[in-house]
């Protein structure tokens, strides 16, 4: 085996070493991790359905029916009734012809991005996007271009040269480590009507929290049959596990015929699905989780504003504190923790150099007295 050591000991020097945390039971705002209880404010269950009862009867009720494995690949014996529900209602939910299940948001990417474009095409993509986008592109051997983060005027410069091959511009909805929202209705109107272009959407941090019904950032612009492809994921808002994409009858066909991490792996199991079926309905219909939501994001931003915190230009979930050395978010996520507080240190290559931070989430499970308590101890360490 060839030399390692001198990785790790470069990754712990510059304190970028990722350690793992031990957590015992189901996710929510009091957690035991470590052996130590803490309030957590890391995890991506936005609308507190991780541990929601309802949803984690129709899990065991499907187990019984259908069993924990699936078995095998969509395309050979592992799709079930129960898939194809899920499938049918969340393209009835997002306006879309059909939607198709993938086993992970990753994957999905991968999947769009390698089967839509090849290596005489491009993907102009967001500086900012998630990594599996940037590693989709890479798979697809398409020629990779980026625009400055949010910046309609730096896309409008990457499309101006005009191409004969396929072009795929690539966005998230919200983007996860600053939680801002990309500018879709000026990305739509800057690209136009061309016939090469398509609009790809990752969305997995804006489904389920946006919009009046939960339909993300296409919902929150009102702009959802300009966007070509959708992409979001069920491990976040809905509580559950997987991945989908929507959008016409022909996308879907296309993806199933050519995404390779859709055909060469083992399909979701049947009663994850049917579980996410009853988050699809509560999503939908429980509209006071997204109200409450926002209220605590209110409450913090106005309390860390007060103590004068480097705020990101978020009405989302993700609430990042910009610290800016690796070292100082190490120190100051150490400091929460001793203090009973989880809040993970989000530090390079994640987000560029220099913008270290302190990535801080809230879901529908915590309370006002919870985030009062979060700007408490932030107020003993500024």
């Amino acid at each position: 085996m060839f030399e390692l050591d001198g990785f790790l000991q470069q990754q712990r020097e510059q304190e970028l070493y990722r350690a793992r945390i031990t957590c015992e039971g189901a996710q929510g705002p009091l957690q035991v991790c470590d052996g130590k209880p803490f309030l957590s404010f890391c995890s991506n269950d936005y609308l507190g359905l991780a541990a929601d009862p309802r949803i984690a009867d129709s899990l065991r009720k499907a187990t019984e029916q259908y069993g924990v494995g699936s078995g095998a690949a969509h395309l050979i014996n592992g799709h079930t009734s129960a898939h194809h529900a899920l499938e049918e209602e969340l393209a009835e939910f997002t306006g879309r012809e059909r939607a198709l299940l993938f086993s992970t948001g990753y994957m999905a990417n991968l999947g769009v991005v390698s089967a839509l474009v090849g290596r005489n095409d491009e993907v102009v993509a967001d500086k900012l996007v998630h990594a599996s986008l940037i590693d989709a592109a890479k798979l697809s051997g398409a020629k990779l271009k980026r625009y400055q983060h949010a910046d309609v005027a730096s896309l409008a410069s990457r499309l101006e040269k005009p191409i004969t091959s396929k072009r795929l511009v690539v966005t998230d909805g919200v983007f996860s480590m600053d939680g801002d929202i990309a500018p879709l209705p000026e990305i739509i109107n800057k690209i136009g009507d061309s016939k090469n272009t398509a609009t790809l959407l990752d969305d997995a941090h804006g489904i389920g929290v946006l919009g009046q019904h939960g339909r993300g950032c296409v919902e929150h612009f009102d702009c959802n049959s300009d966007v070509d492809i959708l992409m979001a994921t069920l491990g976040k808002a809905f509580g559950t596990f997987g991945a989908f994409v929507a959008g016409s009858e022909e996308l879907i066909e296309t993806l199933i015929q050519s995404a390779r991490s859709y055909i060469f792996t083992t399909a979701m199991p049947a009663a994850i699905a049917e579980a996410t079926r009853t988050s699809l309905k509560i999503v939908q219909t429980e509209n006071e989780r997204r109200e409450k939501l926002q209220q605590l994001i209110k409450q913090f931003r106005a309390g860390a504003q007060q103590l004068g915190l480097r705020l990101a230009d978020s009405i989302t979930p993700i609430q990042p504190i910009i610290v800016g050395s690796a070292e100082q978010a190490v120190k100051m996520s150490k400091a929460l923790a001793d203090k009973g507080i989880l809040v993970s240190a989000i530090r390079p290559p994640t987000v560029p150099a220099g913008t270290a931070r302190l990535r801080i989430t809230f879901s529908a499970a915590h309370n006002e007295k919870q985030v009062e308590e979060l700007l408490s101890a932030l107020e003993s360490l500024v």
